[in-house]
Order: structure tokens, then sequence, then C-alpha cells
């Protein structure tokens, strides 16, 4: 089986791609570091290109920017792959208020080009797209919450497990990021339904990993582990830093990955997180990674939160399960962050966390 995968180097990418090659599949993988770019030295991604080439024989770097409409062309008649996994992305909410043009031509124009060259040179690859949560805007800040000692929570029960795949999508602020990504969103599910091709778009909560090159305007959790271990100074922005996140590593969204592969569905969505189980507020999470690490986080608190932000969005993984039983979240939310911590470690972050951690990890 031949895969492609977008956004290789990234974090989803580099996960597919270990999923699949370790299997024995070819995999091309596109990527042009475009996250150097957006994000400075801190969000380069160079490591992990270079560590899926030494790990991986079956593995095909492509430097390929999904910009490039002819190149993706003759990438795809090229490769002509099985499955299409398109991961890249501009995905930075504040970026792309000062970006807006590279923004929408990486998230809308690029996913376009990648739609229709699978079209033309693989019509019959499964197609799955990384959307994100954010094509609902703040819409989730209209549900009931209530205020607890360290996170908001909804006051609904209707909303218990979760928010689902009917929440809208229009009226509500996204962010220009949150727009360029509907634009993507609904033409990946448009494929699916007008021409029949099988595609999906997975709306990710916050989607985590060892492998994720964290910066301040990307990657959550990556990045607050890093700014604890090197001392630097974490800022909350708004929510009293009581909002909530659900997690999920990167393994089982590739599993999921493989499973929709295995069965896959015209124009479908599925909202992708951690669930209750796996979330956690900006509090919380402070206080994981301070009982890991035996180092307090410096913080500052700013009282403007993040446009469009949301207070608390856990993801609703009913219609994940019942369309495929078999997948399931397997890495809990206490092994998330110890893998985030070693993995900052071992690339070199300047301060070492406790010994039993790294050993129970």
């Amino acid at each position: 089986m031949k895969l492609l995968v977008t956004g290789s180097s990234g974090l989803i990418g580099s996960e597919v791609v270990t999923c699949f090659a370790t299997q024995g599949h070819t995999v091309f993988g596109v990527d042009n570091n475009l996250r150097a770019d957006f994000f400075g030295p801190a969000g380069d991604t160079r490591w992990n290109e270079a560590r899926l080439k030494e790990k991986f024989l079956r593995f095909r770097h492509l430097e390929l920017d999904i910009r490039d409409r002819s190149g993706v062309m003759s990438c795809l008649e090229a490769a002509k792959p099985d499955l299409v996994v398109h991961t890249a992305a501009q995905p930075s909410h504040d970026l792309a208020a000062s970006r807006p043009f590279d923004d929408f031509d990486v998230n809308a124009v690029g996913t376009l080009n990648m739609l229709e060259a699978t079209r033309r040179f693989a019509t019959e690859a499964v197609f799955v797209h990384m959307s994100t949560n954010k094509v609902y805007g703040d819409a989730p800040n209209e549900i009931r919450l209530k205020e607890l000692v360290s996170r908001w929570d909804y006051d609904d029960p209707q909303y218990e497990g979760g928010i689902a795949e009917n929440c809208r999508i229009d009226c509500s602020k996204h962010s220009l990021f949150g727009a360029s990504k509907v634009a993507a969103d609904i033409m990946v599910q448009e494929y699916g339904r007008y021409f029949g091709m099988k595609t999906c778009c997975l709306r990710g909560g916050c989607l985590t990993g060892p492998s994720h090159s964290g910066v301040e305007l990307h990657g959550f959790l990556s990045y607050l582990v890093k700014t604890n271990l090197e001392g630097n100074v974490y800022k909350i922005y708004g929510y009293k830093g009581k909002q909530v996140r659900d997690n999920i590593h990167s393994f089982d969204v590739a599993q999921f990955i493989l499973a929709f592969y295995e069965n896959p569905r015209c124009g479908e969505v599925y909202n992708i997180g951690g669930g209750r189980s796996n979330s956690c507020s900006i509090l919380e999470a402070l206080s994981i990674i301070e009982a890991m690490t035996g180092k307090q986080t410096k913080h500052e608190y700013v009282e403007k939160n993040r446009e469009g932000d949301h207070m608390c969005y856990i993801s609703n993984l009913s219609k994940m399960r019942s369309h495929y039983p078999q997948w399931n979240i397997t890495v809990p939310l206490s092994a998330i962050f110890e893998e985030i911590v070693r993995g900052w470690w071992e690339r070199g972050s300047q301060a070492k966390p406790q010994e039993h951690l790294l050993a129970r990890a």
C-alpha cells in the first residue's frame, strides 16, 4: 500500500508516517518546514524529518509546498497513493490575523489543491483531512457553564459527554484561522458527497504528543511543558486559567486514521479528542507538570482571553466509537504528560525532569 502524508514532519503527520511505515507500507511525506517560517526556530521540524528518514527505509521525503498547485498535481500523478492524509496547515489564531493570505492559501487553497489532485490522479484513494474544533467558532461558549475550583465545566446534562458534530459552524466568531479551516472542512465533505470520494474531516481538540514542536502560538501542552523545564514565563490568557481542553495522543489519532482507511465512508465528519477522561484546564495542567518535574512554572495572567477561544471544550466521541467500535483512547492523560516531559528532555531542553519520572514513562 502507498500512503501520502502532508505535514509529515509535524506532530500528527509524523505519527501517521510511523504507524504505516512500521507496517511495511511505502510512505511519501510532503513537508517544506513552513512551521519554522510561521513560528521561527522554535517551530522548526527538520529534526523530525531527519528522524523519520533515518528510521524508515520505506519513507520518502518530498520537499513541496501545498500552495504550489502544479507541484501538487505532479506529486499525486507520480505517487498515485491509496491513502492521502492531509495534516499540513497554518495552525495559529493569532498568526492568521497578521498573515491572512498565507493562512487562507495554506489552509483552504492548499486543501483544495490536494483534493483536486487526488480526484484527478488517485480517485479511489481514501482522503483524511485534519480539521479542527475551531470550525465551531465560539458557539461552544454559549453552553451553560459552571465554575469549579480549577476548571469550567458544562452545566447542562446534554453536554456531559462533550460536544458532538451537530454543533453549528456559522453565526459565531472563529478567528481567521477558524474560517479558513471551515472552508477546507466543507470542501473535503463536498468532494465526498459530490464526487463520491472516500473522505473524512477529523475535527481535532487538543492533539498532542512528544513529537510536537510546541510554541506559544500553537501546541498547548508541549509548549507548557517546555516553558516549565526551561524556566520561562507562561502567559495565561483570560478565563481565570480554568479553560478546559481534551487531549488526545497523536498515536490514537493515527490509529483512528488506520481504522477509517480500512472501512472508509464518503464525506464524513468526526470530532476527535481525548474526551472527558483526558481533559484538563490550564491550572490543572500546571499542577500535573509541576508534580512531575519538581519545578514551579513561572506564569503571568493576561485578563483578555484570545479571540474566539473556547472556555470549555470536550469532544463527544460517540459517533467515532459507534462507526469504529474497535477504536478507543489508549493513552491516558498522565502518560501523555510523561511522554512530553521525556521528549523535551531527550531533545535537549535545558532542565532535566526527575529520574523516577523517566523510569516510569
